[in-house]
């Protein structure tokens, strides 16, 4: 049996306790790490594994002052550190010095670093199976305090892309539920961390008092959560937000996905989103608020016509709201400061931050308050400059203060008269030394007599011994012999090297000490400061808002209480900035109240899909409080928005593109409702001709009859378009194409009717296949066009042999009834329709000649 020694023991304990993550362990000025976690870190972190006792403990370590990047590192790939300190004293230790985990950092808790976006969120959330469908959720940002609560309906699957629509790094779940989600998790790269306590009830009461008692449970698992890893204050956490669905236009991971509204598809960046068009924001605060408002518009009338007011009225104040972008510019992030005062983190250069956004704050009020509108006016009453928190900054904290706070220099001057006369004595000891030098010079002639100091002996008087002869060795005290020169002390020189000596470290401790009171004294002040940021980043929003309206010629949108939806000359924002100086084609889209379903036909690359995007970015903006890219807007207030858009598969969950693509369909018609926006490109074109025109065609007529919700449905069935005769609230529409000298050119326009043809061939000559390829196409489409034609005659045609296959007074021959077995052995799902005309041809010759027999 091993044994080790007494400090392995205490690290093989703690270690008992952190079994999932690598434990950073305290031994002077690095952290260590040992045996497997050694291993795994020298590895990722690329650094140098050595070993102790005798090669037989793994070991590697980083400097505790450069930790934060390599902690950073393996949080980023989804690993948890354990930082463990030592908790007392060296010096006063009895035996081993005692050491404790001091916090756990995860993926989701992690609040600063490289990674961590300042316009982002960093959200971690705990969830809890309600029922076979339902899950109630809670979130929250470590470094902000923002926690909402919320339900979703569905599986497993969609509660997780839900998480991952939020950049979710880290879910918190009971252990029956991470057996069940385990697998799915991993896939879509989230963190599944068991919690099995709850914080007491009469102890996280006032968190969740807001949130329906079905909730409450996920928002407690969560607070112990956090509790238990990060250790200290949780006094900046605000209360639970409970998001009502009814209050919010919805929109599901995957219809995020293919809006493309925060992350592209392509690049999995932000450039070409609607989040990248709308982003004029000049705060970290007001970025974060423009996401969260892109993925919850408002659905409620008052709340989105208050918004747009404001917008409006920004519009119009221009000098207004050109000096308070200005005046923004200079305010930090009021958000995090605050998170990192309650956590106990905060350096003296974010009370400096935190003081001089403060002093914006009264120049921003002037400037709303003095403004024509009422709308404007208002929001600077509601402002609140925490002027008390600003003057206490002011008054205790240099203008530029070090990074550290052991540093010294982050208190001001004046602030507290010990701590001036402790840096006045530290910072004059050397002008002290230096005149002392000159005076005893002069008392004995010794020209090169000189004050030195080093930390073994201190100050020191130096004279060379050829000198020693002149001085008065009754005032001098022999301290240490030279070779060349004996160095005394005088009883005067040792009462100032303790004031000296001393002076700078009670003076870094005293100051150490009133910086921490004032962080203290600053926590009651959080929920202030908290109030003030939502402000802030809600008006900076709305001035985002104004600007980009301004810039690319928006209009502001109207609602009413109907279902109706009208766009006139409709532009799609995202595509149209992309194209810069190019001339984009705006088209209408227009919705009547008892004929609310368009179908949409014409070539690819004509623009189907982008018509369709547009018609929902346009309603995303609108219920968000912004004006939109159209001549005019008169829409409904929709509840929620569904798209199948693009071919996408899911390999790692085992799921072909038209698996998802089902999938999508399928939750998108079990949640919609008549007051939702529902938008089908090109449904079952992953399947053959046939199952796909037919789901198609079953799927319109469910939407039609049954949900009755505003839909866009294009395809490349042209003949599904004459069920426009079948539907009354159906009408056909195509995307315009013309012919020149057998070559396809695009118009981009949205017009009547349905489309004539799809140019698909046209379409390849463009992305130039081979010419051979192009002209047997050709050949074969004739052929095939003309087979259409003989097959629907001889449908029209009188039959009167097929008919006699069906009449029941005559018995089937035994050719006759080989005809029918081969028909019955026929797979029809598994039939291409050029088999299945050569097959019907094939069975009808059968049945001529059996007659003929």
């Amino acid at each position: 049996m091993t044994t080790y020694t007494p400090m392995m023991q205490q690290y093989l304990l703690i270690k008992e306790d952190y079994k999932d993550a690598f434990v950073f362990f305290r031994l002077g000025d690095f952290y260590e790490m040992f045996f497997e976690d050694a291993i795994n870190a020298s590895q990722i972190l690329e650094i140098t594994l050595t070993s102790r006792d005798g090669g037989n403990i793994p070991m590697c370590g980083v400097p505790h002052h450069s930790a934060k990047n390599y902690i950073e590192t393996l949080v980023q790939k989804g690993y948890k550190v354990a930082i463990c300190e030592q908790v007392e004293d060296a010096k006063q230790a009895k035996g081993m010095v005692k050491r404790e985990v001091v916090q756990l950092i995860t993926p989701g808790t992690i609040m600063e670093g490289k990674t961590i976006d300042g316009k982002s969120n960093h959200y971690i959330g705990a969830v809890e199976q309600l029922n076979d469908r339902t899950f109630g959720y809670a979130y929250l940002d470590v470094s902000t305090g923002e926690a909402i609560a919320s339900f979703i309906e569905g599986d497993g699957r969609a509660l997780l892309m839900q998480m991952q629509a939020y950049g979710m790094r880290e879910l918190i779940v009971p252990e029956p539920l991470q057996l069940v989600l385990a697998e799915q998790a991993a896939n879509v790269g989230i963190i599944l961390s068991v919690e099995g306590n709850e914080m007491p009830l009469d102890t996280g009461v006032s968190y969740v008092q807001t949130v329906p008692q079905e909730l409450q449970s996920a928002c407690l698992r969560l607070l112990a959560y956090i509790d238990r890893t990060q250790m200290r204050s949780l006094s900046h956490i605000q209360t639970f937000t409970y998001n009502e669905a009814q209050h919010y236009l919805r929109i599901d991971s995957s219809s995020k996905r293919n809006l493309e509204l925060i992350q592209s598809i392509r690049g999995g960046d932000q450039k070409g989103t609607l989040l990248w068009l709308l982003d004029d924001t000049v705060t970290a605060m007001g970025g974060r608020k423009l996401k969260q408002w892109l993925h919850q518009p408002l659905a409620t009338r008052t709340a989105i016509d208050a918004r747009l007011a404001i917008v409006t009225d920004l519009l119009e104040a221009y000098f207004v709201r050109t000096e308070l972008q200005a005046l923004l510019k200079q305010v930090y992030d009021l958000e995090r400061l605050a998170g990192r005062v309650a956590f106990g983190n905060v350096g003296g250069r974010d009370l400096a931050q935190l003081r001089d956004s403060l002093r914006q704050v009264p120049m921003i009020q002037r400037q709303l308050m003095n403004a024509e509108q009422a709308t404007l006016q208002k929001l600077g009453e509601a402002l609140d400059a925490c002027e008390d928190v600003e003057a206490l900054l002011a008054r205790a904290i240099t203008d530029h203060p070090p990074i550290t706070i052991k540093e010294g220099d982050v208190m001001r001057d004046g602030y507290h008269e010990r701590l001036d006369e402790l840096r006045y004595a530290a910072r004059n000891g050397k002008d002290w030394i230096a005149q002392l030098e000159q005076e005893e010079r002069a008392k004995t002639g010794i020209k090169n007599l000189k004050i030195g100091y080093n930390r073994i002996f201190g100050y020191y008087i130096e004279i060379t011994k050829s000198n020693i002869h002149l001085a008065d060795l009754t005032r001098y005290e022999r301290k240490q012999t030279l070779a060349n020169a004996e160095r005394y002390i005088t009883q005067e020189l040792k009462e100032k090297e303790a004031l000296i000596l001393n002076a700078e470290e009670e003076s870094l401790a005293l100051e150490y000490n009133l910086f921490v009171e004032i962080r203290e004294t600053l926590k009651a002040f959080i929920p202030r400061v908290q109030a003030l940021a939502a402000k802030i980043s809600e008006l900076d929003v709305l001035l985002s808002f104004a600007s980009v309206s301004e810039k690319y010629r928006f209009t502001k949108p109207e609602f009413h209480e109907g279902r109706a939806l009208e766009i006139i000359e409709g532009r799609h924002p995202v595509v149209e900035k992309m194209l810069n100086k190019q001339m984009y084609v705006p088209n209408d889209c227009v919705l009547e109240e008892n004929r609310n379903m368009m179908l949409i036909t014409g070539p690819n690359m004509s623009g189907k899909s982008t018509y369709m995007r547009q018609v929902a970015l346009i309603v995303v903006m609108a219920q968000m409080g912004c004006y939109v890219p159209a001549e005019r807007a008169r829409l409904p207030i929709t509840d929620q928005i569904f798209t199948r858009i693009g071919a996408a598969d899911d390999l790692a969950a085992g799921q072909s593109t038209f698996m998802v693509e089902m999938l999508e369909s399928q939750y998108a018609i079990t949640h919609a409702t008549q007051n939702s926006l529902m938008l089908f490109d090109e449904i079952g074109r992953g399947t053959s001709t046939y199952d796909g025109m037919s789901l198609a065609q079953a799927m319109m007529e469910y939407i039609h009859d049954k949900i009755g919700a505003n839909t866009l449905f294009s395809t490349h069935y042209h003949e599904l378009t004459a069920l426009e005769q079948d539907l009354p609230r159906l009408q056909n529409v195509h995307v315009s194409a013309t012919e020149k000298n057998g070559t396809v050119v695009f118009l981009h326009k949205v017009k009547k009717g349905a489309a004539d043809k799809s140019y698909g061939i046209h379409v390849a000559q463009l992305a130039q296949l081979p010419e051979e390829i192009l002209t047997r196409a050709n050949v074969l489409l004739a052929h095939f066009e003309a087979d259409e034609v003989v097959a629907v005659v001889q449908e029209s045609s009188p039959q009167p042999m097929q008919m006699s296959l069906f009449a029941e007074e005559e018995p089937l021959s035994p050719a006759e009834a080989d005809v029918l077995k081969n028909l019955e052995n026929i797979s029809i799902l598994s039939t291409s329709p050029m088999q299945a005309m050569n097959l019907l041809y094939e069975l009808q010759q059968q049945l001529i000649n059996a007659k003929k027999g």
